[in-house]
């Protein structure tokens, strides 16, 4: 996050003129804006690269009021701008509030179904808009008034806490699938600004290329993980090609996926029972269980994760067959894709998610929990011979 200086300014350029008008086209009808509070952002933005983010509060006149804004904007940092603007990150996550999510929200009307969105409400959006002094703006509900909260990456997320994330993202995943069936839809095609399987290949190859020199050196100062050393050299040969192999959508169950679906971008109430999933940045037509494997490989505990994965595929998959078939799909009748398809894709998925883990490395270490977590991690993927691409 940018620095007091830089708040400051950011502050300044949220102005109550702007915001009034934001509101108004949001709710269509004239608002009066008469005070605004500056909030510190949310604890998990502090060292967001992907944004700067401005938490305001607004009251608004004669009704009394409030209304509780995240605000999302470039990041000033200019390696950070041009790396967000490069990849159309921000451009991304502005159409899936603007495209994405008004097409399931219809879908679901047209089939009589009503399917809560996992998704903090969008206020107003603007990218590249000739005249304004912003390149782009997301402004979004700042569900910290709710009384939703992160989770410590460090701590990991409870067996609860991951179930009821399973369950919130197989809603997207049900709803697109369905959607695309119903409509006869490419996916890619509707939506081209969905993170292509090149690019975002490129991407994440950058990522794992950086992070592996670390891990490395991590490594070594471990005993007897020389084996596991050596299988990540060799895997480094194969990354490019492995990426791209498993970011790619494979039907019968290829749908809209977050691909950063991890502890990190998701919030929870105060007694775990609902889920919110933030930061669609990197929304892509993919696998489901890309999705599924990155948020087990990175933010459960391992004894968690060793003890519950399976029980923990049954749970997705009892949501997903249910959403679907809501919505009028019987994904094992229709698509003849049953749950032992999806351990199968989930095994294969599992080599993705710890290539992603391995690109944002440095976020494990220096924590002993999540060092020891990273460590649990490689040992049981190399015992089970996903790292050399040999797992049943």
């Amino acid at each position: 996050m940018a620095d007091t200086t830089c708040r400051e300014e950011l502050q300044s350029i949220i102005s109550i003129d702007r915001v009034s008008t934001w509101l108004e086209k949001h709710f269509r009808r004239s608002v009066s804006v008469i005070k605004l509070k500056y909030e510190d952002p949310p604890v998990e933005t502090a060292d967001y690269v992907l944004s700067d983010i401005v938490a305001v509060n607004v009251t608004v006149e004669n009704e009394g009021a409030e209304v509780n804004l995240i605000v999302k904007l470039l990041p000033n940092d200019p390696f950070s701008r041009y790396f967000v603007t490069e990849a159309q990150f921000d451009l991304r996550e502005i159409k899936f509030y603007n495209e994405v999510v008004p097409d399931l929200l219809q879908f679901q009307k047209e089939n009589n179904s009503v399917i809560d969105l996992p998704i903090p409400q969008c206020f107003y959006s603007e990218y590249n808009v000739e005249g304004s002094e912003l390149e782009s703006v997301l402004v979004l509900e700042n569900l910290k008034h709710r009384g939703f909260r992160s989770i410590s990456f460090a701590t990991g997320l409870t067996l609860m806490q991951c179930q009821v994330a399973l369950e919130a993202i197989s809603r997207v995943h049900a709803l697109s699938l369905v959607m695309k069936y119903k409509h006869n839809l490419n996916l890619d095609e509707k939506y081209p600004f969905l993170f292509k399987t090149p690019k975002a290949t490129d991407s994440y190859q950058q990522l794992v290329e950086r992070g592996l020199p670390q891990l490395a050196a991590f490594l070594e100062d471990k005993p007897d993980l020389e084996n596991i050393l050596s299988s990540l050299q060799e895997l480094r040969r194969r990354t490019k090609d492995t990426i791209a192999e498993l970011l790619r959508p494979q039907d019968p169950l290829g749908l809209i996926t977050h691909t950063d679906f991890w502890c990190n971008n998701l919030l929870f109430n105060e007694d775990s029972t609902q889920c919110m999933i933030l930061d669609w940045q990197m929304i892509s037509y993919s696998r489901a269980t890309n999705d599924i494997a990155l948020l087990l490989v990175s933010s459960l505990p391992s004894e968690l994760r060793r003890e519950h994965t399976q029980a923990l595929l049954n749970h997705y998959w009892q949501y997903l067959t249910h959403y679907s078939a809501s919505l009028g799909l019987s994904i094992e009748e229709k698509l003849k894709y049953d749950r032992n398809q999806l351990g199968v894709d989930f095994r294969k998925s599992l080599l993705l998610a710890l290539l992603l883990c391995i690109g944002s490395v440095d976020v494990a270490l220096g924590s002993p929990d999540t060092e020891q977590r990273l460590v649990d991690v490689l040992q049981d993927l190399y015992d089970q011979g996903v790292l050399s691409g040999t797992s049943e």
